[in-house]
């Protein structure tokens, strides 16, 4: 019998809009809905201007779905990082680096891809999404 397909939800995480999930579970696997810089308490984009800021908040975002989920860090198997410019990998990267290495204990680091793209809100410098497998 296949799983149900179930919408993932927390109030730990931003609201999502109405036409997506904050993530989605089925058949093993989670996938995270893309987040960005926000507050989920208030729904404020923060830390504008500053990539590295941006990029640990929202990492917290993934990772607070990813728990809803039953799930963390350790149990992706891909981040998808998407960047308004170049000028700001090295940053992202060194917070990146950081958020992730403390929460992989097992120390088998997620694969990852990186595009430079237009984000929907301009105070948005990164948006990152996630693909989790769970233990069963």
């Amino acid at each position: 019998m296949t799983e149900a397909k179930r919408a993932v939800r927390t109030d730990d995480a931003p609201t999502p809009m109405p036409v997506f999930s904050q993530g989605v579970v089925k058949g093993g696997m989670v996938q995270v809905s893309g987040q960005g810089p926000q507050d989920p308490a208030t729904g404020e984009f923060v830390h504008p201007g500053d990539v590295k800021a941006q990029t640990t908040r929202t990492l917290q975002n993934v990772r607070a779905i990813l728990r809803a989920a039953g799930a963390d860090l350790d149990d992706v198997i891909m981040l998808r990082v998407y960047l308004t410019t170049r000028d700001d990998f090295a940053s992202m990267n060194e917070a990146y680096a950081a958020f992730v290495g403390e929460h992989c204990p097992s120390g088998v680091l997620p694969a990852r891809t990186t595009v430079f793209v237009g984000l929907p809100r301009e105070e948005m410098l990164v948006e990152i999404d996630a693909l989790a497998v769970l233990d069963r």
